[in-house]
């Protein structure tokens, strides 16, 4: 499989146009083991998310909300249950393909998941090559200049702040127009100022490139700026 609905507008059949949402659990269980001890992380989940959605998933501490993100992000495999992005199922993708799937979408973490030792025109075009796009270069800088961090290109990462760091995470999915942004607590160590600002970037992410957007948050304010907002307790969707 080539994941090739990542990448090329849904075609038309007789029945109409193909609409593929961005993001599916279908009746999805994950469970972990260690010896004789289970846990179950997720209890027959569904969940559907469309492009130019933003989608918060909310619940308190062990409800699955982590591990939600990490079987969309393809970092893990389900119990039981499908996980389907753009009409393609991850349990059916080699470790290649997966590996190409990541490099398209975007995955944002509480904690930086960028190169420290670089600076952030240097992470954002490595992103860049690593997803196949050409003008790496050129548009890493473009995009740190749209979204107001071009002052920062040549800093490196290590010496930006929290809220820095995660602008420059959230702009290397916008300058490889990432179809899909998963952010795992983005807001969860900034103060009230750079929450309201990576809020606001994530927020214009649908608007702007017509992504879907699902960020695991236990912030008020990102819930209220969300279309949707998901809560999961025990594993379950409950509201």
């Amino acid at each position: 499989m080539a994941l090739e609905s990542l990448y090329r507008e849904p075609q038309a059949t007789q029945a109409g146009p193909i609409n593929w949402p961005a993001l599916e659990l279908h009746d999805v269980f994950k469970i972990y083991r260690s010896g004789p001890v289970e846990t179950v992380a997720l209890r027959g989940v569904d969940l559907e998310v469309r492009k130019g959605q933003l989608v918060a998933i909310l619940g308190p501490s062990g409800c699955g909300k982590s591990t939600l993100l990490a079987l969309a992000a393809g970092l893990d495999r389900p119990s039981a249950g499908d996980v389907r992005a753009f009409g393609d199922s991850l349990e059916m993708l080699s470790e290649m393909e997966l590996a190409s799937y990541r490099s398209r979408i975007g995955i944002v973490f509480q904690s930086e998941n960028l190169w420290s030792a670089l600076s952030a025109h240097e992470n954002v075009a490595i992103a860049l090559r690593l997803a196949g796009l050409e003008r790496a270069t050129e548009r890493a800088r473009e995009a740190l200049n749209e979204l107001g961090l071009g002052d920062r290109a040549e800093h490196r990462v290590a010496a930006l702040s929290g809220g820095e760091q995660q602008r420059v995470a959230i702009c290397a999915a916008v300058a490889r127009q990432a179809p899909l942004v998963l952010a795992d607590e983005p807001t969860g160590e900034l103060d009230v100022a750079n929450e309201l600002v990576v809020l606001e970037m994530l927020r214009h992410l649908p608007v702007e490139l017509g992504c879907a957007v699902v960020v695991v948050t236990h912030s008020d304010a990102v819930a209220a700026a969300a279309h949707r907002v998901v809560e999961l307790r025990d594993g379950k969707v409950v509201g």
